[in-house]
């Protein structure tokens, strides 16, 4: 029975999960490295039935790094040997990749050549799958590409406002998360059956990286995020949209290199350049945390609500609204300051003892609009995806 590694590169985490595959997909553990780069890291893994492996510091300097150390501590624990199949979440596939695949030298290439439209994950992603191979050279390895739940979305919601002989090939609106969308809609259909993906949706994917999309029938109408994943709302360190004028006269007027506004963009703007001291969002909603951490919240659920009417206008209308991710699924006080002031035109309302207490369900069950928390699996979609390409291949059926 072949076991399959999940690999979950962010910014600075990687987060991992081994499957059993047989007839049914059957979790055997999961795990995460955060702080990558830091002298203040962290590394823990649990058994499906939550028995503790490991919990410990780290000092993983990379990714690389960081996957070395992730199969150091399965050789250990979880008799690593058995893992012959090596799934990657990928966050960007360009315009070429939209479904996933089994990686390959050409593949990995083109992935290389891709890196300038995602720098902060794109190069995670291949030192992960170059420490796999080093590690595992018989293992497979598969891509599930973040941006290819978004690659049918309406012509309107992919160009960018340029010139149209430049709106093709790689200039064009992508949309990142889609595996978190992509998990968010499986689970509630497993809930509530089909029927309740005819609802127009606007699922909230809100962590360190936000985005927001609108889905209907299983179609992503439009999203946030656009050509990379700086765009939309304000994240972490990340600063969301930017007016184009601002970034032309750091350039012109004030001297700035592209790489000291990448620096800015990426690393020192959002929550952390709003607040001046965090970009954890649950760190800046404490009560002692200060005027500008109050300030910065402020401004992020303000966004977020821009952002929220934005995908409804495009939809024509909202049936129910999602929220996912660390902040999504974790903080009362954000959903809250974004759900309120639209209560009277959108229906967003919510109970304040069942937002307080995370409760599946937010909104009361007459409402107009259902308001949920969903908890995103993104380790679980890949391990579908990489069951299904292979039952495929060689059973020709997928894998249930």
């Amino acid at each position: 029975m072949p076991h399959l590694l999940t690999i979950n590169c962010g910014s600075s985490s990687v987060k991992f999960a081994v499957f059993r595959l047989g007839n049914n997909i059957e979790p055997v553990l999961r795990g995460k490295v955060t702080e990558i780069g830091k002298a203040q890291g962290h590394s823990s893994a649990r058994l499906a039935d939550s028995t503790s492996l490991w919990n410990a510091k780290s000092s993983c300097k990379n990714h690389g790094s960081a996957i070395e150390h992730i199969l150091n501590q399965l050789e250990n624990y979880a008799e690593l040997w058995k893992i012959s199949l090596v799934g990657h979440r990928i966050v960007h596939g360009g315009p070429d990749f939209v479904s996933p695949l089994a990686l390959d030298s050409v593949i990995e290439a083109e992935l290389e050549r891709l890196t300038p439209l995602a720098p902060l994950h794109l190069p995670a992603n291949l030192a992960a799958i170059a420490a796999v191979r080093t590690r595992l050279p018989r293992a497979e390895q598969f891509a599930c590409f973040d941006t290819a739940f978004h690659s049918n979305m309406p012509e309107n919601a992919a160009r960018t406002g340029l010139p149209l002989n430049m709106d093709d090939g790689v200039i064009r609106r992508y949309g990142f998360h889609g595996l978190s969308y992509e998990s968010t809609l499986y689970q509630l259909e497993r809930r509530e059956g089909a029927a309740a993906l005819k609802d127009r949706i606007v699922v909230a994917h809100l962590g360190a990286g936000a985005s927001m999309a609108a889905v209907h029938g299983r179609r992503t109408i439009d999203t946030s995020m656009g050509f990379s994943p700086l765009s939309g709302l304000p994240m972490a360190t990340r600063s969301g949209d930017i007016d184009p004028g601002l970034i032309l006269y750091l350039l012109k007027e004030e001297g700035w290199t592209s790489d000291e506004l990448a620096d800015l963009l990426n690393n020192r703007s959002g929550l952390l350049g709003q607040s001046g001291t965090s970009g954890d969002a649950q760190i800046l909603v404490t009560t002692n945390a200060g005027k500008s951490a109050e300030e910065a919240i402020a401004f992020f659920c303000y966004q977020a609500r821009r952002h929220f009417g934005a995908l409804v206008a495009a939809m024509g209308g909202i049936d129910r609204l999602i929220f996912t991710g660390g902040i999504g699924e974790h903080s009362p006080e954000i959903r809250y300051q974004i759900c309120k002031p639209l209560e009277q035109c959108f229906g967003t309302i919510i109970d304040p003892k069942k937002n307080k207490s995370n409760k599946p369900l937010l909104s009361p069950k007459n409402g107009s609009v259902t308001v949920e928390i969903s908890s995103a699996d993104e380790e679980l979609m890949i391990a579908r995806h990489v069951a299904e390409l292979v039952g495929t291949r060689q059973n020709g059926e997928a894998v249930a």
